[in-house]
């Protein structure tokens, strides 16, 4: 089991004992999505950080889609309750980078790539993806690479 996996059981475990209701539905949402990646696929497997990282960014993902939805669904209460998951996931990824250390990353993979139009996107992805891990929504960077391709 992850280091990471094994802090959310342990925060689980204090939740419940508090009774906040919000953090343990979260967490447990979290630990489910947690154990179905882990048993996905042909054989299972145990999961790295970055793994459980890669799944909570998703979690994350779900949490800020809904809230939107449910505000464009005039469903201010739901909305509310999606944020309040999201900033209970948010405390277990990493940091999410600025706007200016995204368009330096990028920066610094167009150059090292020689990417100079729109159908080198791919390529700059490839090396960029890495490097951003998690710290980042993929849409803004596809923007970001977009911009400095000038597409």
């Amino acid at each position: 089991m992850s280091t990471l996996e094994q802090q959310l059981r342990n925060n689980l475990t204090t939740a419940i004992r508090a009774r906040d209701e919000v953090g343990s539905a979260t967490l447990r949402m979290a630990l489910t999505a947690i154990k179905n990646e882990s048993v996905s696929g042909t054989e299972s497997r145990e999961l790295t950080d970055a793994d459980v990282v890669g799944v909570l960014g998703r979690e994350a993902k779900k949490r800020r889609e809904s809230a939107t939805a449910y505000d464009d669904a005039s469903r201010p209460e739901l909305a509310a309750r999606e944020r309040a998951e999201l900033v209970v996931l948010e405390s277990y990824l990493p940091a999410q980078l600025s706007e200016d250390e995204l368009i330096a990353l990028v920066a610094a993979a167009v150059s090292e790539t020689g990417a100079d139009n729109p159908k080198a996107m791919g390529a700059v992805m490839k090396v960029l993806t890495p490097r951003i891990a998690g710290r980042a929504d993929g849409g803004r960077v596809a923007s970001a690479v977009r911009a400095a391709l000038g597409a």
